[in-house]
């Protein structure tokens, strides 16, 4: 694992962003458990590897 200085954190907000996504998406993500995420007060912090790594992930053809 990485050394915690050498992580860098994303707001909900950067990661929408990244992801083409909305803010309420990204909130579901974290609370699904599918994306990690770190909270901070009020608000949630995500490491930027660990959406890089969602962003690779393959995606399922349900149709």
């Amino acid at each position: 694992m990485s050394k915690l200085s050498e992580v860098r954190f994303l707001t909900v907000a950067e990661v929408a962003d990244l992801m083409r996504v909305s803010k309420m998406t990204v909130y579901r993500l974290v609370h699904a458990g599918d994306l990690p995420a770190v909270r901070f007060g009020r608000s949630y912090r995500v490491p930027e590897n660990a959406v890089t790594a969602a962003l690779q992930r393959p995606v399922a053809d349900v149709g």
